[in-house]
């Protein structure tokens, strides 16, 4: 009997003495699992600062690229037209009832040097006051000839292909030409008018 007494005791203190354990090993066990939790929590942060980081650094090289391609473009428009060689082929429209402007073709001595096709809302653009630089050239000092060919719907929707010429004497300096397209309501017609900007 006392050796079941013996027994009992033996078992009762291993079972504590087990449970106790299994008790601290559970704790060390949250422990280390809180441990890893939080160094993943500061893993991710840091990992969000760092993307932050690399996101400012990105953006400002992206603006320092468009920085350096507007600065890249000036030059190279000073170095391709030269001020004083330079012409500038201006498109502007008034009104527009009586014409819907598709295309433009643009000569220049006999040579074709601009083709436009319009979209509607570069057209509606232009009904509202705006102005298409459609061509520059380089050209030499002396007398020249514009041809400008309007393509469109005329009156009554028909096909409409009109063109204006114009005789200009390029001198020093830069010279700027406007091409208008207007109204002419007396006889509900288109009228392109070519002139000089001083």
């Amino acid at each position: 009997m006392t050796r079941i007494r013996f027994s009992s005791i033996a078992l009762a203190s291993i079972l504590w003495v087990s449970g106790a354990f299994a008790q601290d090993l559970a704790l060390l066990d949250s422990g280390a699992v809180l441990a890893e939790v939080q160094s993943t929590e500061y893993e991710e942060a840091q990992a969000r600062a760092e993307f932050r980081s690399l996101d400012q650094d990105v953006q400002s090289l992206k603006k320092e690229v468009l920085d350096l391609n507007r600065d890249l473009f000036l030059l190279e428009e000073e170095l391709l037209f030269p001020a004083n060689s330079q012409v500038a082929f201006f498109i502007s429209m008034d009104v527009g009832e009586y014409f819907d402007l598709d295309a433009i073709n643009l000569k220049i001595d006999g040579k074709d040097v601009s083709n436009y096709l319009y979209t509607e809302r570069e057209v509606s653009a232009l009904h509202r006051g705006g102005v298409h630089r459609m061509h520059m050239e380089n050209l030499k000092v002396g007398d020249h000839e514009l041809v400008a060919v309007f393509t469109g719907k005329g009156p009554n929707v028909r096909d409409y292909r009109r063109g204006a010429t114009m005789n200009f004497k390029k001198g020093i300096g830069a010279k700027y030409v406007e091409l208008k397209i207007t109204d002419r309501v007396t006889k509900q017609q288109p009228e392109f008018i070519i002139k000089e900007w001083e």
